[in-house]
């Protein structure tokens, strides 16, 4: 796989060489292996680029500037593109080149593999997050239950007990109704003595 970077050697704009050059010495500081294709003295460079470049890749006016990186005939970017890509410290996959060993740079597979498992650890953690909600739940119904429940033991006492109260009052007025009516019966009696007693006098006189 060849790197190729569309350059222009003869440009009057100072921002085009400054870009240029700043892609040029980044790749020699990462010792890739590119290749320079000079725009200003080669048609066929020129034609090439500008019909390679992906057209939602290239400015209002069709015509892409350089520098424009390549790998082989793939399109890698322009400046903006690989300047993100070297901020983010993924110029390699920018590149569609494996890393090199001892570089700080993941791989696309290990990207994606990472960010895969990231997912299933998530997945998993909300898992038990529910699972341990519902378990929660579960120990609050049955808190909220134990209660009702002693409440209901209570309200069955509090009624025995009422009841006990009740026929304790009733065998009491009973009692007292029996009393006074013996005491009624007891006086009655008298009552019915004295006049026998008094009748008796009276005939005996």
């Amino acid at each position: 796989m060849v790197i190729k970077v569309f350059l222009a050697s003869s440009s009057g704009s100072t921002a085009i060489k400054k870009k240029q050059q700043d892609v040029v010495s980044f790749l020699d500081a990462l010792k890739v292996d590119y290749t320079e294709l000079d725009i200003a003295c080669n048609e066929q460079n020129r034609m090439w680029m500008r019909q390679n470049v992906p057209e939602e890749k290239k400015p209002p006016n069709g015509i892409p500037l350089p520098p424009q990186i390549f790998n082989e005939e793939s399109y890698c970017g322009d400046y903006e593109t690989f300047f993100d890509a070297k901020e983010d410290n993924a110029v390699y996959t920018f590149l569609g080149l494996p890393p090199p060993p001892g570089s700080k740079e993941v791989p696309v597979e290990e990207r994606n593999g990472g960010s895969h498992r990231e997912e299933e650890e998530e997945e998993e953690e909300e898992g038990q997050a529910e699972g341990e909600s519902g378990q929660a739940d579960d120990e609050e119904t049955e808190g909220d239950t134990a209660p009702a429940e002693e409440e209901d033991e209570e309200e069955a006492e509090g009624e025995e007990d009422h009841n006990e109260e009740a026929q304790a009052e009733e065998e009491e007025d009973q009692e007292r109704e029996d009393l006074q009516s013996e005491e009624e019966e007891e006086l009655q009696q008298l009552e019915e003595e004295e006049d026998a007693e008094e009748q008796e006098e009276d005939e005996a006189e």
